[in-house]
């Protein structure tokens, strides 16, 4: 039977036992040497069934330029690049070449095709290359004779207490060396000190079965005080002792020998009694010896789910024949479309309201009557189709608005009410659901003298629904044309995002932090913990590095405090005030010297710093700093002001005094902003409202008088 049990770490491997032993809770994951990057949200324990996502390791060298540098396991350059060249060859990547300029550390480079996005280009090759692969683990070990299959921690725990089982093992070979060796360090003790070896008996004994008798009758008294039987062998071993050894017998250092002999045997004793302590110890002793030769290599990390007609290039051109009611890649002499890829689905809707989804394919008949073809986007909730239909032959006039986020392959779906005869009289579809204006111009009726037969509808005024709704009834008369007023803007607002920490991406599915609304003219800050920043788009495409520091939507009016050691002016400790510049380049708000270094940064508006002291200045009390005083905005690129003539040992920010006005935070507790308010009802009113309110409540009163007079 197969098995497939993955590398793991040595140290990570130790600390598990530790926890084991202890009764404590572990997690065990695959760490390759080979680096990359790993999902373990389905490793399932390394048990049969699971599934592991492993990544290559690529970094964008420059915009044209993209590296890998770790591979995913079980895979060789060779074949990872062959994986590359096939996805190019297929067109689902666009790239100029691909080099290997692997050495003792692995580096391929991508070089990619002018206009290519390098944040696509990635994805791209993790969906459509062996840059991402998954490996399904399999143990099955053999257990009392037979294939079992467990996790990774059953493993774990069986080889624990097989350790333990065999340090145990150890101590007790050693503790019966030990107790030999006191037995014949207390025997020939006796044997010399009873100076047996000197009696008349011995001496004049005729055979050696009769010196070994009279030994034995010699040493019965003390055959108590033996840890086992004295046999013939130990008998013969006494006679075996020399007389220089005899001679230079210390009854001292025997006495201490065997004292030092009873003292391990007593420390092997409590070691056996408790064998889990020991067996931790020997992992402690492993973890410190090799431990630090052998840090993790793979990074475990959640992966985003990525779609590949969302990454994979355009490398396919959509025709249509209108005429015969072909569509297909392969009609290149016909009306051109759109661009599109040969994994990509397209959406057909039809004058007499039907619509469908079909494959892309070289040439397919779809029929006749087309009014919109595009290729389909899964999950869309933004592309609205605005439609203005007439039920039946001769029925009334309807308008609706709706979206369409998912649909079943080659099956036909009706907008209409599928009544025989009904036709859609007009059609838009907005990306980003804008909604226009438009007139209709109705048929003139000649029973009627009188008659508009002009009229405007707006289509923000319409729900967004169900693609099934019937909509909203525009008129009962016949329509004679429908022409575009006004084209519109979105009613569907900004666009909430997201941000995935865990996956270094945006999203609009509300995974991780919010960021905010954002419209088409927003941009995110970006800020790295090397005191670079830049501005990009919120694209769902985006990479970001692992250095981040500081990521949210782009406030051009936000005003920065840093604090910073400038290497260019002797390390002296600076502070500035600035604003992040729009600019899509990485720009450094420290200064162009690697070794400045940045100490704090807060976007808070009215800043307080704590300085410490240090050096020869360390006697100095700490110094409290209001930095909005302390220094005017200036531009990121601006030198700052020095901080203190002192030496300073370490800037903290403390909590702010004063905050803007009309800030939420100026107003922390609910119950006392209610009792400010209740104390002066006159708060916040300008002192024009005042007088005005006064002057009302003083005529209502003269009134009231006179009323009663």
């Amino acid at each position: 039977m197969s098995s497939k049990l993955l590398p793991h770490n040595l140290t990570e491997i130790c600390e598990a036992a530790i926890h084991y032993l202890r009764g404590e809770t572990f997690a065990l994951y695959p760490d390759f040497p080979t680096g990359g990057a790993i999902d373990v949200s389905k490793y399932n324990d390394g048990q049969r069934g699971g599934v592991l996502k492993v990544r290559a390791k690529i970094e964008k060298l420059d915009s044209k330029t993209l590296v890998i540098r770790e591979i995913p396991f079980s895979k060789t350059t060779t074949t990872l690049i062959d994986s590359i060249l096939k996805a190019v060859d297929k067109g689902k990547i666009k790239a100029k070449r691909v080099d290997d300029n692997t050495a003792a550390e692995v580096e391929i480079q991508v070089h990619l095709a002018p206009g290519v996005s390098p944040d696509k280009t990635i994805d791209a090759l993790y969906a459509f290359s062996d840059c991402e692969i998954n490996i399904s683990p399999n143990c099955c070990v053999i257990e009392d004779n037979k294939p079992c299959f467990l996790t990774v921690s059953d493993v774990l725990r069986h080889s624990v207490d097989s350790t333990m089982g065999l340090l145990r093992k150890e101590l007790q070979i050693r503790r019966g060396e030990l107790l030999e060796q006191l037995f014949f360090a207390s025997l020939e003790r006796i044997f010399i000190e009873q100076r047996i070896y000197k009696e008349k008996k011995f001496e004049t004994a005729d055979t050696m079965d009769e010196a070994i008798a009279f030994v034995d009758e010699k040493l019965t008294p003390f055959k108590p005080e033996f840890i086992r039987e004295v046999t013939r062998d130990d008998i013969l071993r006494l006679m075996e002792i020399k007389m220089q050894r005899i001679l230079k017998f210390n009854k001292d250092k025997a006495d201490e020998l065997i004292a030092r002999i009873k003292a391990e045997v007593a420390e092997i004793e409590n070691d056996l009694n408790h064998m889990t302590d020991v067996t931790i110890k020997w992992f402690n002793f492993i973890l410190e010896k090799y431990g630090k030769a052998h840090p993790r290599r793979t990074e475990i990390r959640s992966f985003d789910t990525i779609d590949s007609t969302k990454v994979v290039e355009a490398n396919q051109k959509l025709y249509i024949n209108r005429q015969e009611g072909f569509i297909g890649t392969g009609l290149k002499k016909d009306e051109f479309v759109c661009n599109c890829s040969d994994i990509d689905d397209v959406i057909i809707f039809y004058r007499d309201g039907k619509y469908k989804v079909l494959k892309v394919a070289d040439k397919i008949f779809v029929g006749k009557g087309i009014i919109w073809l595009q290729v389909f986007k899964k999950n869309d909730k933004r592309t609205i189709y605005n439609v203005v239909y007439r039920d039946g032959k001769q029925g009334f006039y309807y308008m609706k608005r709706f979206n369409v986020t998912a649909m079943t392959r080659d099956r036909e779906y009706d907008l209409t009410l599928g009544t025989p005869g009904s036709k859609v009289v007009y059609f838009t579809a907005n990306p980003n659901g804008e909604a226009e204006r438009i007139k209709i111009t109705l048929d003139v009726d000649p029973k009627k003298k009188r008659q508009n037969i002009f009229l405007e509808r707006d289509f923000k005024d319409i729900l967004i629904k169900g693609r099934a709704a019937k909509g909203n009834l525009l008129t009962k008369q016949s329509i004679h044309r429908i022409g575009l007023k006004s084209h519109g803007h979105s009613t569907l607002g900004g666009r909430k995002v997201w941000y995935d920490a865990d996956v270094k991406r945006i999203n609009y599915e509300e995974h991780g932090r919010f960021l905010g609304e954002f419209y088409d003219d927003d941009r995110i800050l970006v800020v790295l913990d090397n005191a670079d920043f830049y501005l990009t788009t919120f694209d769902a495409n985006n990479h970001y590095p692992d250095n981040i520091m500081r990521l949210e939507k782009w406030d051009s009016e936000k005003v920065w405090t840093a604090v910073l050691r400038d290497a260019d002016n002797q390390g002296y400790t600076y502070v500035k005030r600035f604003t992040m510049d729009a600019t899509k380049k990485e720009q450094n708000f420290v200064g162009e010297n690697a070794e400045s270094q940045l100490l704090l940064l807060t976007d808070t508006v009215y800043p307080r710093l704590e300085v410490t002291f240090g050096g020869a200045d360390a006697v100095r009390p700490k110094e409290e700093i209001d930095a909005e005083s302390f220094i005017g905005q200036k531009s990121f690129k601006a030198k700052g002001k020095r901080l203190s003539t002192w030496e300073v040992a370490s800037v903290r920010e403390l909590e702010p005094l004063r905050f803007p006005e009309n800030s939420a935070e100026d107003e922390p507790d609910g119950a006392e902003t209610a009792a400010d308010e209740n104390l002066d009802p006159d708060a916040g009113k300008s002192q024009q409202q005042v007088i005005d309110e006064m002057t009302g409540q003083l005529n209502l009163f003269t009134n009231d008088t006179n009323e009663e007079t």
